[in-house]
Formats: C-alpha cells, sequence, structure tokens
C-alpha cells in the first residue's frame, strides 16, 4: 500500500512539474524503458535488459552473468524485475556507466540532471531535449570500413609503383590513372588520379585525414553517404582543375579530403539542433578551412609561391562536399526552412556539375592539344 501510494504521489507530482513548466529531468530514461518493456508490464526482465545493453553497441562483449549482476544489483526489492524508479537509478550509479556504452555515458554527463541544450514541448506536452540526439546514432555496426578499404587500395597501389620506380607519379599505375590534360578524353582519370600520390607524405597525410574524418561520419550515415560525399569532391577537383588550370596534372585525394571537411559542416547545418556543442564544433571546423585557404592565399598571391598543390581541386571538393552532404546526409529532425535548403543545395550541385561538364566537352580551344603526348 505504501509503494502503491508513492507511485501516485510522483504521479501527481509529475503532473505538478509539467503545469508550472517545469522539464522532468528523467525524461529521456522513462522513454527509454517503455522502449524496451516490451510486454509493456511496467517492468524489465533481464532478457529485455539484455537486448538494452545490446543496443548500446555492447553485443556480446558483456557476458549474461555480467548482465545478472547488474540486474539483481538493481533489483531493490528482490522481485526479478526492474520498476521504472529502479531502472533510474540504476542507470544513475556511476558504477553501470560503461556497460552502456554511448547510449547511458552521453546522458549521465550531459544530460541528467541537468541540461543546457535545446528543448520544446511535443504533441504529447513532454519537454523534450533535443541537443545530443545526433551523438546517440553512432554505432560500430554495420562496422565502418568503407574508408579503410580505398585507404587501403591508395596505399597499395601507391607501394606498388613505389617498388616500381620512384614515387612521384611516374609509375606504371600511376601513369595509368594520373589526371593527365592532354589525355582527357580518357574519362576516367577525372576519378582515378584519387589513387596517385606524389611522395609518401602526399600520401600520409590523405589517409590521416579521410580515416579521422570519414570513419565517425560513417558510423552515423553509413558507408554509401561517404563514399557518395567522397566521390563527388573528387570528380569536381578534376572538373574544377581542368578549367581553371587546364594544363595542370593532377593527383592525390584531397578533393574527396575536403569533402568529408565540409560534410561536417553540412551534418552540423542540417543536424544542429541535435548536436551537441554544434556551435564550438562549427568553430573548429572554419578555423581549419580558413587557416587552409588563408594559407594558400598568402603564399600564391603575397609570396609567389610555386606550389604544385591544386588549391582549385580543395575548393571545388570541398563545395561538392557541402552541397551533396546536405543532399544525402542523415537529417534527424526535418523543418521546413531545411526542405528548402535542401532543393538549393541539390539544385545547385547538378547545375554546377553540368556546367563544368559541359565545358569540358565543348570548350576545346581552351583545352591543350598535343597528339604526340604519349
Amino acid at each position: 500500500m505504501q509503494r502503491e501510494h508513492d507511485v501516485e504521489r510522483s504521479a501527481v507530482e509529475e503532473l505538478a512539474l509539467r503545469d508550472v513548466g517545469v522539464a522532468d529531468p528523467n525524461i529521456h530514461w522513462r522513454e527509454i524503458f517503455n522502449k524496451y518493456d516490451v510486454d509493456q508490464n511496467g517492468r524489465i526482465s533481464l532478457r529485455e535488459l539484455r537486448t538494452l545493453i545490446d543496443s548500446g553497441g555492447c553485443g556480446t562483449d558483456i557476458p549474461r552473468h555480467v548482465v545478472k549482476a547488474i540486474l539483481k544489483k538493481a533489483d531493490l526489492d528482490n522481485s526479478g524485475h526492474l520498476d521504472l524508479e529502479e531502472f533510474i537509478i540504476m542507470v544513475h550509479q556511476t558504477e553501470n556507466q560503461n556497460y552502456f556504452s554511448h547510449l547511458t555515458q552521453k546522458y549521465v554527463k550531459f544530460v541528467v540532471p541537468s541540461r543546457r541544450g535545446v528543448q520544446y514541448v511535443d504533441a504529447t506536452g513532454n519537454m523534450v531535449f533535443t541537443d545530443g540526439q545526433y551523438e546517440e546514432q553512432y554505432t560500430c555496426w554495420p562496422p565502418a570500413i568503407c574508408m579503410i578499404i580505398v585507404s587501403v587500395i591508395e596505399f597499395i597501389l601507391f607501394m606498388i609503383d613505389a617498388f616500381v620506380d620512384h614515387p612521384k607519379g611516374t609509375g606504371p599505375i600511376a601513369t595509368k590513372l594520373i589526371y593527365n590534360p592532354y589525355k582527357r578524353f580518357e574519362a576516367w582519370r577525372f576519378l582515378t588520379y584519387m589513387f596517385v600520390h606524389i611522395g609518401s607524405v602526399h600520401l600520409v597525410v590523405n589517409l590521416i585525414v579521410q580515416l579521422l574524418l570519414g570513419i565517425p561520419l560513417e558510423m552515423v550515415h553509413k558507408w554509401w553517404r561517404v563514399l557518395l560525399i567522397y566521390l563527388a569532391g573528387v570528380v569536381a577537383g578534376s572538373l574544377g582543375t581542368s578549367i581553371t588550370d587546364p594544363t595542370v596534372f593532377l593527383a592525390g585525394a584531397s578533393g574527396g579530403v575536403y569533402a568529408l571537411i565540409t560534410a561536417h559542416l553540412a551534418t552540423l547545418f542540417i543536424n544542429w539542433k541535435e548536436i551537441e556543442y554544434a556551435a564550438i564544433q562549427l568553430i573548429v571546423f572554419l578555423c581549419i578551412v580558413g587557416t587552409d585557404v588563408g594559407t594558400a592565399v598568402y603564399n600564391r598571391y603575397f609570396l609567389d609561391l610555386e606550389e604544385n598543390i591544386g588549391y582549385v581541386a580543395h575548393l571545388a571538393g570541398a563545395i561538392a562536399g557541402l552541397l551533396v552532404g546536405i543532399g544525402v546526409l542523415r537529417n534527424l529532425e526535418v523543418q521546413s526552412w531545411e526542405k528548402y535548403l535542401w532543393w538549393c543545395a541539390v539544385v545547385t550541385y547538378f547545375f554546377i556539375m553540368a556546367v563544368a561538364v559541359l565545358l569540358n566537352i565543348f570548350w576545346t580551344d581552351h583545352f591543350p592539344y598535343r597528339p604526340d603526348y604519349k
């Protein structure tokens, strides 16, 4: 009877809090409890707790006896199940946080009991916190291996040329794949130049950056979206370079790398409310991009340095990454204005690419012609 009285009192207090506009700090955990209470009996069993822990990315890493130990310790009334109150107490215990991966860690640290993020009232009258939802989407299944595979291929092809010839873009593979302005009719070169790197430093820098940026994107947006953005940046880089610097040979995956950089900006724009510390992340990325662009402009126009760096490929890849990123990356909470942003990004991207392709096909006087070139 006392327990029933406490439950009724808690319900009354919750309603009173709603009436005065105070957010329930445990609303996130109530939603999770209801989600994994599969039979909706107001209790979470051992099997349901196992499912909950697996959903946090732990999988079989946590043995069954450990799950039993968690349940036994959290089951304060020794009923063999967890009610809502016991469940909330359990997730607040520091020693249990590692068992629940990002699912609990993010909210124990950033949600409960205080919350600094964006909030709104949903259709049912509940206060919903949106800041941090993006981080919940990180998962290791399926494994984020797309950019790893691309990087391994680039490394292997580089090493083959390194063993056969000096790795300066003159090896047998490099000469077949590099963007050669005198062999523009071999259309595959607009894409395959990404597999050619001039020197080990050039290779290592690109591999490190694309792995650091690509894998986190894959963990949220899946491999095919990230690969699409990467390839879009590569092709945009070669098309832009061929138009602005028609005699330049082009090698390296920098167009794709810069596409991944601005893809992070794209996901910031479309998931602003759902990302923790979105403003700080935006400032960091803008500082990185601004430093690179500023250095390029200073070196070229103030120091008159002749560098073998395809800055146009960087810029074109960055633009493609931003536009394609807005078009294909996951948008967790679609706002009305974001629909217009999506259309603007998609139309702009296809318009720019169409113009670039047509210029490469029909502006023949602009491009070098050497029929004797081998």
